[in-house]
């Protein structure tokens, strides 16, 4: 559609039509690239997601049937980046990070690759803290939840102190680390972790009204002890 907008009575420089023509159907140039960028983004979400799906199939089957591999995109949300590890070793939040052939560095917690500090150790303890917080609201009692960093890339990981409470591995190596924790967990209670986060319900935070009923401390049909009127009359 074609809107045609007129100046009015307003004097125009010589040579300079009295009407303006605007197509407002075609995209101006600075929409154009925004919606280049938003597709753009789109496809390389995809992309990774697409490997990750790969990569929890190949780790499945390197794991033995004792584990339970979840991805925490589907459960919890795009916001969530990695995976969901439950087997006789314990409960863990698994973030892979593609370096390609870039060295990685460890200092502690600090993670330095071609020059950047980016917070990958930050972002694997915030994804392994959500899924503690979910499992334990669900179950009723803490069930702890390792965060670990496994990096898809072949380029050398060095280690100048390692960061605490956080595994760090190569990809490849992930089942080799995670079946070296040990048997943790009876079969049971593997199971038992598994269909708990399968709910989609225990991802999500309870409404308020659910929250809120948990901290009444007056019995139905009594005044809240504020409430100073109530009680004088």
């Amino acid at each position: 559609m074609t809107d045609v907008l007129y100046r009015g009575q307003d004097s125009q420089p010589e040579g300079f039509e009295e009407r303006v023509i605007v197509d407002a159907g075609r995209p101006t140039p600075i929409d154009w690239v925004r919606t280049r960028r938003a597709e753009r983004e789109t496809r390389r979400e995809e992309a990774a997601h697409s490997r990750q799906y790969r990569r929890i199939g190949s780790l499945i089957g390197h794991l033995g049937d004792e584990w339970h591999v979840l991805d925490l995109r589907e459960l919890g949300g795009a916001e969530r980046t990695g995976f969901l590890a439950v087997g006789p070793g314990g409960v863990f939040a698994v973030t892979v990070k593609d370096h390609g052939r870039s060295r990685v560095a460890f200092a502690g917690d600090v993670v330095q690759i071609d020059g950047k500090r980016p917070r990958y150790v930050e972002e694997a303890r915030r994804e392994a803290r959500a899924a503690t917080e979910a499992l334990s609201r669900s179950a009723g009692v803490s069930i702890p939840v390792m965060p670990v960093l496994a990096f898809a890339g072949s380029g050398k990981i060095s280690f100048y102190g390692v960061p605490k409470g956080c595994l760090v591995t190569a990809y490849h190596e992930l089942p080799r680390v995670l079946n070296a924790r040990g048997q943790r967990l009876a079969a049971e209670t593997v199971d038992k972790v598994f269909d708990l986060a399968v709910h989609p319900a225990t991802w999500f935070q309870p409404g308020y009204d659910a929250v809120a009923e948990g901290y009444r401390w007056y019995r139905d049909g009594e005044q809240v002890g504020t409430d100073k009127r109530g009680h004088s009359e």
